[in-house]
């Protein structure tokens, strides 16, 4: 770990803090401090191994406001985000696990974050900040709240109903069913959640899986008619079912309404 500055470093740290800078690229140097481009490569890589700064992405670098106490500086997990997305001018929102934590669905807190966005896919590495993106289509992203952070960064999570939604829609990659049909009960009961605005974001944000399987549990919960009326207007006739509990054996009792197999019913 780096823990003594060099001229250049401390040139770049006062360049930064004198503009008010958070970010760098490739190329912003070269005429502010008078380098080379094979200057500044070797400048940005130095800082980057002794965790003084942190890469985004290549030729894109997060400094921090001051200069490090100890000698190394993190981001934060919301300013990694919002660095990456804001950079490929994008939308995102917090899903998955970490929501699913913020609710008290699930007492394990991850080790990533993961994000809805309509830009970036796949794992990237900020720092010690790893990042799982799920590109979706525009039409799949809202239903959201903003939370700020100590450092003044705004995070934008998926809501309590549409996490909840996800955890159905998404049960392959989050592996979240069965689990979901209880966290949706519970808050059904505890009043956190309401029958209509679960119809109403699975209607938007679902898919025919999703509509299936929540309009089959509020069939279950007893919900009001008009709103299950809602979701079966959504949905075709059908021969085909699907499977309560996707990882089990498709047998068991069949509902005709929602082509649903319970299989734990058997």
């Amino acid at each position: 770990m780096k823990q003594t500055l060099g001229n250049l470093e401390r040139q770049l740290f006062a360049y930064t803090q004198m503009r008010g800078l958070r970010t760098l690229k490739t190329g912003d140097l070269t005429n502010a401090l008078s380098l080379s481009r094979d200057q500044e490569k070797k400048l940005f890589t130095r800082l980057s191994k002794a965790r003084m700064i942190a890469q985004v992405r290549r030729g894109l670098y997060l400094i921090p406001p001051r200069l490090p106490l100890g000698g190394s500086w993190a981001p934060s997990e919301i300013l990694a985000l919002n660095t990456l997305i804001s950079d490929s001018k994008g939308r995102y929102q917090i899903c998955g696990p970490n929501t699913f934590n913020r609710y008290g669905y699930d007492e394990q807190v991850p080790n990533r974050i993961y994000a809805y966005n309509n830009r970036i896919y796949g794992d990237r590495v900020i720092g010690p900040v790893q990042l799982t993106f799920i590109k979706v289509a525009d039409s799949r992203l809202g239903a959201t709240e903003e939370t700020t952070t100590a450092d003044g960064e705004k995070g934008v999570y998926s809501s309590r109903v549409r996490t909840l939604l996800d955890a159905v829609y998404d049960w392959a990659r989050f592996g979240s069913l069965p689990r979901a049909y209880e966290w949706i009960r519970a808050d059904l009961k505890k009043r956190r959640v309401t029958a209509r605005d679960l119809v109403q974001v699975t209607l938007r944000y679902g898919d025919v899986g999703s509509i299936r399987r929540i309009g089959y549990l509020l069939d279950l919960e007893g919900a009001e008619p008009s709103l299950l009326r809602k979701l079966e207007r959504a949905l075709r006739p059908t021969r085909s079912f699907i499977p309560w509990i996707p990882t089990k054996p498709k047998r068991g009792t069949t509902n005709r309404r929602w082509g649903i197999v319970d299989n734990v019913r058997i």
